[in-house]
């Protein structure tokens, strides 16, 4: 299964911030969203970073409150690890464990075209291992 397949199952939907969102903003948006990371866009709408709620606990340790007043910008990844739309579950899930992150911003070309989450990969991997089961119970149940 492609990263494409998953999103076609998910959605396109993307929550993004500007990086001149503050962390105070940044937290409405996550809590109002229940989800545990935005993708940051410039003023062109293209990928600038992402940003986390584990970004936002290490600022705060780092810096206590002045942390709610900080902008995304300051406390985001700006190095990120994006997959394509060919990236296989595998390919996505190998990313993000070597990386230590749960979220995978999906490009195409210079374009955002979703996001995809941890909790998407295990989803998807579930689902394929679910279809291999049935196909197997299928060919033993034809040849008993």
């Amino acid at each position: 299964m492609t990263v494409a397949a998953m999103l076609k199952h998910k959605g396109h939907e993307v929550v993004s911030v500007h990086p001149t969102t503050t962390v105070a903003d940044l937290a409405a948006v996550l809590t109002s969203h229940r989800i545990g990371a935005a993708v940051v866009l410039n003023d062109g709408g293209r990928l600038h970073g992402v940003v986390s709620e584990r970004d936002i606990v290490v600022a705060l340790a780092a810096h206590g409150a002045a942390t709610l007043d900080m902008t995304v910008d300051a406390l985001m990844t700006h190095d990120v690890v994006t997959a394509t739309r060919h990236t296989t579950v595998a390919q996505a899930m190998a990313l993000m464990t070597e990386g230590r992150f749960r979220h995978l911003p999906v490009l195409d070309g210079d374009r955002l075209i979703g996001v995809i989450s941890i909790g998407d990969v295990v989803k998807a991997r579930m689902m394929a291992q679910e279809g291999e089961v049935e196909s197997l119970r299928a060919y033993v149940a034809g040849a008993a």
